[in-house]
């Protein structure tokens, strides 16, 4: 079974949010988008408000899923997230940039290791 690259990061993101709340976090928003920014998962972690990237893949060839998350595309979370902020109101919390690493691997995209990277890039 081979799924194209939108459909395997769609069972990404599934996958990743079914483990953050199993670890308490508490989703907001999936796949929160304007016409400029996309965010995959926007959740509360305690007291943190967390804009997380999910990156998907099948194996390493290319690269770690977490090295896909480039210094650009750091940047458009970033501004979708002061974006967020400020169409919400929302001040004085405190913000962290997350990945969530998806890496299946098995060709039926069943058995796949995820890792949650907390703080992984930094805000401006």
């Amino acid at each position: 079974m081979s799924l194209g690259g939108i459909a395997l990061g769609k069972k990404g993101e599934r996958a990743a949010r079914k483990l953050l709340l199993s670890r308490g976090y508490k989703i907001l928003e999936s796949n929160y988008s304007t016409p400029q920014f996309e965010i995959d998962i926007i959740a509360r972690d305690v007291d943190t408000l967390c804009f997380i990237e999910v990156k998907t893949r099948t194996g390493v060839k290319k690269g770690l899923p977490r090295e896909g998350v480039t210094t650009a595309k750091q940047k458009k979370i970033i501004m979708g997230a002061q974006y967020y902020l400020s169409l919400n109101k929302i001040t004085n919390t405190r913000l962290r940039f997350d990945v969530v690493e998806v890496l299946y691997k098995d060709a039926s995209h069943t058995a796949c290791d995820i890792t949650v990277i907390p703080n992984a890039f930094q805000g401006s």
